[in-house]
């Protein structure tokens, strides 16, 4: 991709309203799978271009928003010794656990640094040997490589103070939990881009053909997201269920195989519980065996942890396309950006934070979204 502006045209993104508003002749409701792409959604108003007939639904495809809360909690356990150096990326410090987040643990003395990749973990590890290091590993398949990297490294360099916490999830599952969960919506999904660069598409055929929906990988810019909702409406327009790739210029079938094979190396499948949905069988990565002595949750033994989730928040229902942020009593007032109830308004990728950074709770026209492909950089 040479220029970003091909992507962002204004013209262009009223020339495939115009094709989407031909196209449709009954209703339809889609779900994006990636926070990315609801960021941009919601920035860009896309969903304000579509006729009537076609409902766009938030799925939980932002990592932060589904850490479980017992996960959270363990997070917080560990971070809380006295003997515990704790790295988290940014995204995770203000995410509410039961009682608190770490930016108040870390406000109380725990000593808990923001890192911008699992490596510079593994380096303040090895800096500091009296120290236990713990990197919070969370994420999609798309961070777990770099995570595997990490404890791979770790174990190569014999830094034997270095674990993680890991709570990774996979998306393939999450979508069959949501088309066989009772009252589902969905219809059609636009497929994750960014997963499907490492894990490839194959997975997701199964599944399309399985359930009879169409599922389109697709990008994250407006022009992608346009695309990748004409292709859906079409697929289903003809009574078809079937995988397309309308990001060919990231991902490809086969995927990175030299990211799965490092992950097949250091991880293996496991049940994995999401906040706001709850256990989905096989839906996540645990650290094999053979680097159990990284493994956080063996080394500190917290599992037995008491949770205590917001009666007020539905980001559950949110994550699973039941909702949107605005049909919260408490969005705007109660729950901000400054004092959230729920992960959904923390994370940079979370929906709830999307439609208040965006003012989605008040009205925007069509001509209005048209404007922002011009000047919403």
């Amino acid at each position: 991709m040479r220029y970003l502006d091909e992507y962002r045209d204004g013209p262009a993104a009223e020339k495939l309203a115009a094709a989407i508003a031909r196209t449709v002749t009954r209703p339809w409701t889609i779900m994006e799978v990636c926070g990315g792409q609801t960021h941009t959604i919601v920035k860009y108003g896309i969903d304000s271009l579509l006729p009537a007939e076609v409902e766009l639904v938030h799925g939980p495809g932002c990592p932060v928003c589904v850490t479980s809360l017992e996960m959270i909690d363990r997070a917080h356990a560990i971070a809380s010794r006295p003997d515990v150096t704790f790295c988290s990326f940014g995204d995770m410090l203000r995410v509410p656990g039961s009682r608190g987040d770490l930016l108040q643990l870390k406000s109380q003395g725990s000593d808990i640094r923001v890192v911008y990749s699992p490596l510079d973990a593994v380096n303040i590890a090895a800096a500091h040997p009296g120290r236990k290091v713990v990197f919070f590993a969370i994420g999609f398949e798309t961070t777990a490589p770099p995570n595997a990297m990490a404890v791979w490294m770790a174990r190569q360099r014999k830094v034997a103070n270095f674990s993680v916490l890991v709570s990774h999830v996979l998306v393939p599952p999450m979508m069959t939990a949501l088309l066989e969960a009772p009252g589902n919506r969905v219809q059609g999904f636009l497929g994750p881009g960014h997963v499907c660069t490492v894990m490839g598409c194959g997975e997701y055929e199964p599944i399309a053909r399985r359930y009879g929906v169409p599922i389109v990988v697709t990008g994250f810019e407006p022009l992608d997201l346009l695309e990748g909702i004409y292709r859906t409406l079409c697929q289903l327009e003809a009574g078809r269920g079937e995988l397309e790739n309308a990001y060919g210029r990231t991902v490809r079938a086969e995927g990175n195989p030299a990211a799965q094979r490092l992950m097949a190396e250091v991880f293996e499948v496991c049940d994995r519980k999401w906040r706001g949905i709850g256990l989905i069988p096989q839906s996540g990565y645990r650290l094999r065996d053979a680097f159990r002595d990284h493994d956080a949750e063996r080394l500190f033994e917290v599992d037995a942890i008491e949770t205590e989730e917001s009666a007020l928040c539905i980001s559950g229902q949110i994550l699973k396309g039941l909702k949107k942020p605005h049909h919260c009593p408490e969005f705007g007032t109660t729950c901000t950006p400054q004092t959230p109830l729920g992960a959904t308004m923390v994370s940079s990728e979370g929906a709830c934070a999307a439609y208040y950074a965006y003012g989605r709770h008040l009205e925007r026209s069509r001509a209005d979204a048209l404007v922002l492909f011009g000047g919403g950089r």
